[in-house]
Protein backbone atom coordinates (compact mmCIF):
# COMPACT_ATOMS: atom_id res chain seq x y z
CA UNK A 1 0.00 0.00 0.00
CA UNK A 2 0.98 3.47 -0.89
CA UNK A 3 1.60 5.96 1.88
CA UNK A 4 0.99 9.51 1.27
CA UNK A 5 0.84 12.70 3.53
CA UNK A 6 -1.88 15.16 2.12
CA UNK A 7 -0.07 18.03 4.05
CA UNK A 8 2.67 17.69 1.74
CA UNK A 9 4.04 21.07 -0.22
CA UNK A 10 0.47 22.74 -1.09
CA UNK A 11 -1.52 20.51 1.05
CA UNK A 12 -4.47 20.40 -0.19
CA UNK A 13 -7.32 18.29 -2.39
CA UNK A 14 -5.14 17.95 -5.40
CA UNK A 15 -3.51 15.36 -3.58
CA UNK A 16 -6.40 12.76 -3.16
CA UNK A 17 -8.08 13.76 -6.75
CA UNK A 18 -4.48 12.70 -8.32
CA UNK A 19 -3.83 9.62 -5.72
CA UNK A 20 -6.87 7.96 -6.02
CA UNK A 21 -6.91 8.51 -9.61
CA UNK A 22 -3.63 6.81 -10.51
CA UNK A 23 -4.37 4.00 -7.60
CA UNK A 24 -7.16 2.45 -9.95
CA UNK A 25 -5.29 2.97 -12.82
CA UNK A 26 -2.34 1.30 -11.42
CA UNK A 27 -4.34 -1.20 -9.11
CA UNK A 28 -1.85 0.13 -6.19
CA UNK A 29 -3.96 0.59 -2.87
CA UNK A 30 -3.48 3.70 -1.41
CA UNK A 31 -3.12 5.83 1.98
CA UNK A 32 -3.62 9.37 2.48
CA UNK A 33 -3.62 10.72 5.99
CA UNK A 34 -2.99 14.57 7.01
CA UNK A 35 -5.87 15.54 4.30
CA UNK A 36 -5.95 19.27 3.39
CA UNK A 37 -3.58 19.87 6.83
CA UNK A 38 -3.00 23.05 4.91
CA UNK A 39 -6.35 24.54 4.53
CA UNK A 40 -8.05 26.29 7.42
CA UNK A 41 -10.82 23.80 7.48
CA UNK A 42 -8.74 20.75 7.61
CA UNK A 43 -10.04 17.09 6.18
CA UNK A 44 -12.56 16.19 3.43
CA UNK A 45 -15.22 18.62 2.53
CA UNK A 46 -18.31 17.52 0.73
CA UNK A 47 -16.76 17.42 -3.16
CA UNK A 48 -13.81 15.48 -2.46
CA UNK A 49 -16.15 12.69 -0.27
CA UNK A 50 -18.51 12.79 -3.29
CA UNK A 51 -15.42 12.29 -6.01
CA UNK A 52 -14.08 9.37 -3.93
CA UNK A 53 -17.29 7.77 -3.50
CA UNK A 54 -17.89 7.74 -7.01
CA UNK A 55 -14.95 7.02 -8.16
CA UNK A 56 -14.97 3.80 -5.84
CA UNK A 57 -18.57 3.14 -7.54
CA UNK A 58 -16.84 3.68 -10.78
CA UNK A 59 -14.32 1.07 -10.01
CA UNK A 60 -16.02 -1.37 -7.43
CA UNK A 61 -13.78 -0.22 -5.02
CA UNK A 62 -13.67 -0.12 -1.34
CA UNK A 63 -13.24 2.81 0.97
CA UNK A 64 -12.19 3.72 4.55
CA UNK A 65 -12.61 6.75 6.48
CA UNK A 66 -14.63 8.29 3.97
CA UNK A 67 -16.20 10.94 6.25
CA UNK A 68 -16.57 14.72 6.19
CA UNK A 69 -13.78 16.29 8.34
CA UNK A 70 -11.83 13.27 8.07
CA UNK A 71 -7.83 13.63 7.94
CA UNK A 72 -7.28 9.96 7.02
CA UNK A 73 -8.71 7.41 4.64
CA UNK A 74 -7.47 4.13 2.92
CA UNK A 75 -8.64 3.17 -0.75
CA UNK A 76 -8.67 0.09 -2.43
CA UNK A 77 -9.16 -0.25 -6.11
CA UNK A 78 -11.74 -2.60 -7.74
CA UNK A 79 -11.25 -4.88 -10.51
CA UNK A 80 -14.88 -4.26 -12.21
CA UNK A 81 -15.92 -0.98 -14.09
CA UNK A 82 -19.55 0.27 -14.19
CA UNK A 83 -20.75 1.78 -17.11
CA UNK A 84 -23.03 4.46 -15.78
CA UNK A 85 -22.39 6.29 -12.44
CA UNK A 86 -24.32 9.40 -10.67
CA UNK A 87 -22.75 12.02 -8.63
CA UNK A 88 -25.54 14.28 -6.32
CA UNK A 89 -23.72 17.19 -5.16
CA UNK A 90 -25.89 19.14 -2.53
CA UNK A 91 -23.44 22.24 -2.12
CA UNK A 92 -21.85 24.21 -4.92
CA UNK A 93 -18.59 21.82 -4.90
CA UNK A 94 -16.78 22.04 -8.14
CA UNK A 95 -17.87 19.87 -10.62
CA UNK A 96 -14.44 20.12 -12.63
CA UNK A 97 -12.50 19.33 -9.77
CA UNK A 98 -14.84 16.20 -9.22
CA UNK A 99 -14.52 15.09 -12.66
CA UNK A 100 -10.22 15.14 -12.32
CA UNK A 101 -10.71 12.46 -10.18
CA UNK A 102 -12.98 9.92 -12.33
CA UNK A 103 -11.74 11.28 -15.85
CA UNK A 104 -8.11 9.33 -15.90
CA UNK A 105 -9.49 5.83 -14.95
CA UNK A 106 -12.49 6.17 -16.89
CA UNK A 107 -9.99 6.40 -19.77
CA UNK A 108 -8.23 3.05 -19.22
CA UNK A 109 -11.97 0.92 -18.59
CA UNK A 110 -13.11 -1.58 -21.22
CA UNK A 111 -16.31 0.19 -22.10
CA UNK A 112 -17.57 3.93 -22.41
CA UNK A 113 -18.49 5.29 -19.28
CA UNK A 114 -21.80 8.20 -18.53
CA UNK A 115 -21.25 10.12 -15.64
CA UNK A 116 -24.45 12.53 -14.51
CA UNK A 117 -23.77 15.35 -12.24
CA UNK A 118 -26.80 16.33 -10.22
CA UNK A 119 -26.12 19.83 -7.77
CA UNK A 120 -22.71 21.25 -7.30
CA UNK A 121 -21.51 24.01 -9.23
CA UNK A 122 -20.08 24.13 -12.82
CA UNK A 123 -18.61 27.65 -12.29
CA UNK A 124 -17.31 28.23 -8.55
CA UNK A 125 -13.91 29.55 -6.36
CA UNK A 126 -10.53 27.74 -6.26
CA UNK A 127 -11.53 25.82 -9.14
CA UNK A 128 -11.40 25.62 -13.19
CA UNK A 129 -14.68 26.82 -14.37
CA UNK A 130 -16.42 24.62 -17.22
CA UNK A 131 -15.28 26.45 -20.18
CA UNK A 132 -11.49 26.28 -19.24
CA UNK A 133 -12.14 22.55 -18.70
CA UNK A 134 -13.89 22.29 -22.22
CA UNK A 135 -12.19 24.42 -24.01
CA UNK A 136 -8.52 24.11 -22.54
CA UNK A 137 -7.51 21.07 -20.83
CA UNK A 138 -9.50 18.75 -23.24
CA UNK A 139 -8.14 20.57 -26.29
CA UNK A 140 -4.80 19.62 -24.59
CA UNK A 141 -5.74 15.90 -23.46
CA UNK A 142 -7.22 15.52 -27.22
CA UNK A 143 -3.65 16.28 -28.84
CA UNK A 144 -2.77 12.53 -26.43
CA UNK A 145 -5.59 10.74 -27.61
CA UNK A 146 -4.96 8.22 -30.73
CA UNK A 147 -7.38 8.80 -34.21
CA UNK A 148 -10.79 9.33 -33.36
CA UNK A 149 -13.78 11.55 -31.84
CA UNK A 150 -12.21 13.35 -28.72
CA UNK A 151 -12.65 11.14 -25.78
CA UNK A 152 -14.63 12.96 -23.45
CA UNK A 153 -18.50 14.79 -23.97
CA UNK A 154 -19.58 16.75 -21.75
CA UNK A 155 -23.28 18.18 -22.24
CA UNK A 156 -24.20 21.15 -20.03
CA UNK A 157 -27.96 21.26 -18.89
CA UNK A 158 -27.85 23.89 -16.12
CA UNK A 159 -24.91 25.80 -14.80
CA UNK A 160 -24.87 26.08 -11.41
CA UNK A 161 -22.97 28.93 -9.21
CA UNK A 162 -22.35 29.60 -5.49
CA UNK A 163 -23.35 29.30 -3.21
CA UNK A 164 -26.81 27.36 -3.96
CA UNK A 165 -24.84 25.05 -6.95
CA UNK A 166 -27.73 23.62 -8.45
CA UNK A 167 -26.03 22.16 -11.93
CA UNK A 168 -27.04 19.80 -14.07
CA UNK A 169 -24.50 17.98 -16.22
CA UNK A 170 -24.33 14.52 -18.82
CA UNK A 171 -20.68 13.41 -19.31
CA UNK A 172 -19.09 10.87 -21.18
CA UNK A 173 -16.06 9.10 -21.94
CA UNK A 174 -14.45 7.09 -23.99
CA UNK A 175 -11.98 4.54 -23.13
CA UNK A 176 -8.76 4.58 -25.03
CA UNK A 177 -8.89 1.35 -27.14
CA UNK A 178 -9.32 0.35 -30.64
CA UNK A 179 -10.96 -2.70 -32.36
CA UNK A 180 -8.63 -5.27 -34.07
CA UNK A 181 -10.87 -6.86 -36.85
CA UNK A 182 -7.65 -9.06 -38.05
CA UNK A 183 -8.82 -12.31 -40.32
CA UNK A 184 -6.57 -14.21 -38.10
CA UNK A 185 -8.54 -13.80 -35.07
CA UNK A 186 -11.79 -14.56 -36.33
CA UNK A 187 -13.45 -11.89 -34.20
CA UNK A 188 -13.92 -8.34 -33.07
CA UNK A 189 -11.24 -8.36 -29.97
CA UNK A 190 -10.70 -4.88 -28.29
CA UNK A 191 -6.66 -3.68 -27.54
CA UNK A 192 -5.97 -1.13 -25.01
CA UNK A 193 -4.53 1.77 -27.31
CA UNK A 194 -2.45 4.23 -24.80
CA UNK A 195 -2.19 7.83 -24.71
CA UNK A 196 0.36 9.95 -27.22
CA UNK A 197 3.30 11.44 -25.78
CA UNK A 198 2.87 15.33 -25.33
CA UNK A 199 5.09 17.29 -26.87
CA UNK A 200 4.45 21.29 -26.45
CA UNK A 201 7.10 23.32 -26.95
CA UNK A 202 6.37 25.95 -29.85
CA UNK A 203 2.73 27.32 -29.82
CA UNK A 204 2.73 28.09 -33.39
CA UNK A 205 0.76 31.09 -34.78
CA UNK A 206 -2.04 32.77 -32.63
CA UNK A 207 -5.41 31.46 -34.54
CA UNK A 208 -8.31 32.93 -32.60
CA UNK A 209 -8.94 34.05 -28.81
CA UNK A 210 -12.51 33.01 -28.29
CA UNK A 211 -14.09 34.86 -25.55
CA UNK A 212 -17.30 33.38 -23.90
CA UNK A 213 -19.38 35.23 -21.23
CA UNK A 214 -22.25 34.19 -19.42
CA UNK A 215 -24.31 34.95 -16.53
CA UNK A 216 -27.23 33.86 -14.71
CA UNK A 217 -30.93 35.19 -16.32
CA UNK A 218 -31.43 37.05 -13.36
CA UNK A 219 -28.79 39.37 -14.65
CA UNK A 220 -29.26 40.16 -17.93
CA UNK A 221 -31.03 43.57 -17.23
CA UNK A 222 -28.33 44.69 -15.53
CA UNK A 223 -26.41 43.31 -19.19
CA UNK A 224 -23.45 41.51 -17.17
CA UNK A 225 -21.93 39.31 -19.76
CA UNK A 226 -21.93 42.11 -22.24
CA UNK A 227 -20.49 43.96 -19.75
CA UNK A 228 -17.34 41.39 -18.52
CA UNK A 229 -16.86 41.73 -22.62
CA UNK A 230 -16.54 45.40 -22.18
CA UNK A 231 -14.02 45.30 -19.83
CA UNK A 232 -11.64 43.03 -21.99
CA UNK A 233 -11.80 44.68 -24.75
CA UNK A 234 -10.83 47.93 -22.59
CA UNK A 235 -7.78 45.91 -21.98
CA UNK A 236 -7.15 44.67 -25.44
CA UNK A 237 -7.50 48.24 -26.87
CA UNK A 238 -5.89 48.99 -30.23
CA UNK A 239 -4.48 45.47 -30.29
CA UNK A 240 -5.28 43.99 -33.10
CA UNK A 241 -6.05 40.10 -32.37
CA UNK A 242 -9.02 37.85 -33.88
CA UNK A 243 -11.17 37.94 -31.33
CA UNK A 244 -14.50 36.18 -31.04
CA UNK A 245 -17.42 36.78 -28.45
CA UNK A 246 -20.05 35.13 -27.19
CA UNK A 247 -22.67 36.02 -24.65
CA UNK A 248 -24.72 33.57 -22.85
CA UNK A 249 -27.33 33.57 -20.29
CA UNK A 250 -28.91 30.62 -18.76
CA UNK A 251 -31.30 30.02 -15.85
CA UNK A 252 -29.71 29.48 -12.45
CA UNK A 253 -30.61 28.69 -8.90
CA UNK A 254 -28.25 31.12 -8.02
CA UNK A 255 -27.14 34.28 -9.28
CA UNK A 256 -23.34 34.34 -11.14
CA UNK A 257 -21.41 35.13 -13.70
CA UNK A 258 -18.10 33.75 -15.33
CA UNK A 259 -15.94 34.54 -18.17
CA UNK A 260 -12.97 32.57 -20.24
CA UNK A 261 -10.50 33.62 -22.50
CA UNK A 262 -9.25 30.86 -24.67
CA UNK A 263 -6.13 31.66 -26.80
CA UNK A 264 -5.87 29.25 -29.53
CA UNK A 265 -2.70 28.65 -31.51
CA UNK A 266 -1.63 25.86 -34.17
CA UNK A 267 0.08 23.90 -31.76
CA UNK A 268 -1.86 24.48 -28.27
CA UNK A 269 -4.08 26.31 -26.22
CA UNK A 270 -4.28 28.40 -23.53
CA UNK A 271 -6.87 30.41 -21.29
CA UNK A 272 -7.81 32.39 -18.44
CA UNK A 273 -11.26 32.71 -16.72
CA UNK A 274 -12.46 34.70 -14.08
CA UNK A 275 -16.21 34.87 -11.57
CA UNK A 276 -18.12 37.54 -11.25
CA UNK A 277 -18.84 38.60 -7.61
CA UNK A 278 -21.25 40.50 -5.29
CA UNK A 279 -20.38 44.12 -5.22
CA UNK A 280 -17.61 43.20 -8.29
CA UNK A 281 -17.70 45.69 -11.39
CA UNK A 282 -18.73 43.73 -14.15
CA UNK A 283 -15.92 45.32 -16.33
CA UNK A 284 -13.42 44.21 -13.53
CA UNK A 285 -14.16 40.67 -13.84
CA UNK A 286 -13.56 40.83 -17.55
CA UNK A 287 -10.36 43.19 -17.62
CA UNK A 288 -8.71 40.75 -14.52
CA UNK A 289 -9.20 37.50 -17.18
CA UNK A 290 -8.17 39.76 -20.12
CA UNK A 291 -5.20 40.76 -17.82
CA UNK A 292 -4.06 37.57 -16.81
CA UNK A 293 -4.24 36.08 -20.76
CA UNK A 294 -2.04 38.69 -21.64
CA UNK A 295 0.50 37.55 -18.87
CA UNK A 296 0.13 34.06 -20.21
CA UNK A 297 0.20 34.87 -23.69
CA UNK A 298 3.89 36.95 -22.80
CA UNK A 299 5.15 33.84 -20.93
CA UNK A 300 5.26 32.10 -24.32
CA UNK A 301 4.83 28.57 -22.99
CA UNK A 302 2.32 26.19 -24.65
CA UNK A 303 0.42 25.39 -20.90
CA UNK A 304 -0.83 28.18 -18.89
CA UNK A 305 -0.10 27.58 -14.73
CA UNK A 306 -3.82 26.32 -14.24
CA UNK A 307 -3.63 23.78 -17.13
CA UNK A 308 -0.09 22.37 -16.12
CA UNK A 309 -0.82 20.55 -12.82
CA UNK A 310 -3.61 18.99 -14.65
CA UNK A 311 -2.06 17.49 -17.30
CA UNK A 312 0.77 15.91 -15.16
CA UNK A 313 -0.64 12.85 -14.63
CA UNK A 314 -1.36 11.80 -18.42
CA UNK A 315 1.90 12.48 -19.33
CA UNK A 316 2.69 9.98 -16.83
CA UNK A 317 0.50 7.96 -18.24
CA UNK A 318 2.33 7.47 -21.82
CA UNK A 319 4.18 5.13 -22.83
CA UNK A 320 7.13 7.15 -23.96
CA UNK A 321 8.66 10.73 -22.98
CA UNK A 322 6.60 13.80 -22.92
CA UNK A 323 7.96 17.82 -22.65
CA UNK A 324 5.88 20.85 -21.97
CA UNK A 325 6.49 24.38 -21.72
CA UNK A 326 4.62 25.91 -18.87
CA UNK A 327 3.72 29.87 -17.66
CA UNK A 328 5.02 29.03 -14.07
CA UNK A 329 5.47 26.22 -11.96
CA UNK A 330 3.16 26.23 -9.37
CA UNK A 331 2.95 24.68 -6.28
CA UNK A 332 -0.10 22.32 -7.54
CA UNK A 333 2.72 21.20 -10.21
CA UNK A 334 5.31 20.41 -7.69
CA UNK A 335 2.74 18.39 -5.28
CA UNK A 336 1.29 16.48 -8.23
CA UNK A 337 4.24 15.13 -9.62
CA UNK A 338 5.41 14.38 -5.94
CA UNK A 339 1.90 12.33 -6.05
CA UNK A 340 2.29 11.00 -9.62
CA UNK A 341 6.38 9.67 -8.59
CA UNK A 342 4.85 7.43 -6.31
CA UNK A 343 2.43 5.29 -8.16
CA UNK A 344 4.10 5.62 -11.88
CA UNK A 345 7.54 3.97 -12.69
CA UNK A 346 9.62 7.64 -14.11
CA UNK A 347 10.46 10.61 -13.07
CA UNK A 348 9.73 14.45 -13.95
CA UNK A 349 12.64 16.95 -14.73
CA UNK A 350 12.01 20.75 -14.28
CA UNK A 351 14.68 23.14 -16.07
CA UNK A 352 13.46 26.84 -15.93
CA UNK A 353 10.00 26.71 -17.57
CA UNK A 354 10.11 23.03 -18.85
CA UNK A 355 9.15 20.30 -17.28
CA UNK A 356 9.80 16.46 -19.03
CA UNK A 357 8.57 12.93 -17.85
CA UNK A 358 11.06 10.37 -18.41
CA UNK A 359 9.67 7.06 -18.10
CA UNK A 360 11.55 3.68 -16.51
CA UNK A 361 12.38 1.66 -19.04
Amino acid sequence: MITLDGGYLEGGGQIVRTALALSVITKKPCCIFNIRKNRPKPGLMTQHLLGMRALAQLCSGALEGDELGSEEIKFFPGETYRDRVSVKIPTAGSITLVLQTLIPPALFAPKPIEISFEGGATDTFFSPTIDHFRYVFLKVLEKMAEVGPPPIEINILKRGYYPEGGAKINVKIFPITKIDNTPEQGDRRIKAYHLNSLNLIERGKLEKILVISGAANILKNKKVAERQIMGVREVFGKLKLPIEERVEYEQTQSPGSQICLIAEFKNTVIGADNLGKLGKRAEDVGKEAALELLKEEKSQACLDKHLADQILPYMALAPKKSQVTVSEITNHCKTNIWVIEKFVAGKFEIKENLISWIPKV
